[in-house]
């Protein structure tokens, strides 16, 4: 009876918290207990949305620093806060800028840029992409170190995994850092700086080859930013079966062409005799037609009427006289009459024709 009226309770009140959540603006209350770092991901999370952060006090402020240039959440036209000057960091909360940290001192998970630089920095630093140290400085653990180890020493390592995601599903993403030198690299076994591996060598772990691309086949494999670079004949090839396919492609449009025109020519010769050849009917028929009209009947008066036929209907080519003269006139015939002084020539063509004698028609 009640249990309706209960479950649609909670459904709202879970509702409620989810949509709070992580959007609290300038002013309201926040938990900095609530703080923390999304599973998975790692990204920072707070109950304040993505323009403010929350104090000690409880409350939501705007933030005081950022770390990227074009930061999430701000429209065009939104006043940015501003990005810290070297020697100084914004955290994750990006309440305000702060100095570095001294070799030693507490640091957010993979916020190399944290702390502060070695003297001999230049020779430490990574400047590639993979993001082993940060002006030869990483945070492992969370402390503040220098990336100096040399080959042999004992080192430290951190193992982050992070969930990836493929068609067939989640699986972990294994992010594997250590305190080495340039070109070495924290065995998670010995605990000691190796020397990076050749293409070619056998391998566990990205970190452990210098292209930082171990294969599925246990490999160190090329490094996924080097150009693959082809064969000249492989060029060659390309070309031709390109401009081959293109010149295969215009000739047989051509012949196709060719063949429609020749059909299109015959259409058009065919037409053409068949028009001829029922101009030469007509004119053959008005020819008879007007030596039919003109011509005297035995008692010496002119026909009144004449009529030809062929034997399907049409004008005979053989037929030169009339083959019907003086002829009454029939209601059921399929004839066209057609009036006309005597002796005049305007006939209609294409049409068997029947003329009416005005001065002797009854």
């Amino acid at each position: 009876m009640y249990l309706l009226p209960t479950t649609l309770l909670c459904f709202l009140l879970l509702s409620s918290t989810t949509v709070k959540a992580g959007t609290q603006t300038e002013g309201q209350s926040c938990d900095v207990n609530n703080n923390r770092l999304q599973i998975g991901t790692y990204q920072f999370w707070s109950d304040c949305d993505s323009q403010t952060y929350c104090t000690a006090r409880g409350t939501c402020a705007k933030r005081g620093c950022r770390q990227d240039d074009f930061p999430f959440g701000y429209a065009p036209d939104d006043e940015l806060p501003r990005k810290c000057p070297r020697g100084e960091f914004c955290p994750d909360e990006m309440s305000e800028c702060q100095v570095l940290l001294p070799v030693g001192s507490e640091c957010q998970l993979n916020r190399d840029d944290q702390c502060e630089a070695p003297p001999n920095f230049p020779e430490l630093a990574d400047d590639s992409d993979r993001g082993i140290n940060f002006n030869g400085s990483v945070c492992l653990k969370n402390i503040c170190m220098w990336a100096n180890v040399t080959e042999g020493d004992t080192c430290i390592v951190e193992n982050t995994f992070y969930i990836a995601y493929s068609a067939d599903g989640e699986f972990p993403d294994i992010r594997s850092r250590g305190n080495c030198r340039l070109g070495l690299y924290c065995d998670g076994t010995s605990l000691k700086c190796l020397k990076e591996k050749a293409t070619g060598d056998s391998c566990t772990a990205d970190k452990e080859c210098a292209s930082w691309n171990c294969e599925p086949s246990g490999k160190c494999g090329i490094g996924a930013d080097v150009p693959r670079r082809l064969a000249i004949w492989v060029y060659i090839v390309v070309g031709i079966c390109i401009f081959g396919g293109m010149f295969g492609t215009l000739v047989g449009l051509f012949f196709w062409h060719s063949k429609q025109r020749d059909a299109d020519r015959e259409k058009r010769v065919q037409y053409w005799r068949e028009q001829n050849a029922f101009h030469q009917n007509l004119m053959q028929m008005r020819e008879t037609a007007r030596a039919s009209i003109i011509s005297p009947n035995q008692n010496g008066i002119s026909s009144a009427r004449s009529t030809i036929y062929s034997r399907d209907g049409a004008l005979s080519d053989e037929s030169q006289a009339p083959i019907m003269q003086n002829a009454a006139p029939k209601a059921s015939s399929g004839l066209r009459n057609y009036l006309t002084e005597d002796n005049s020539s305007d006939y209609e063509d294409g049409m068997m024709m029947q003329t009416t004698d005005r001065k002797n028609r009854f």
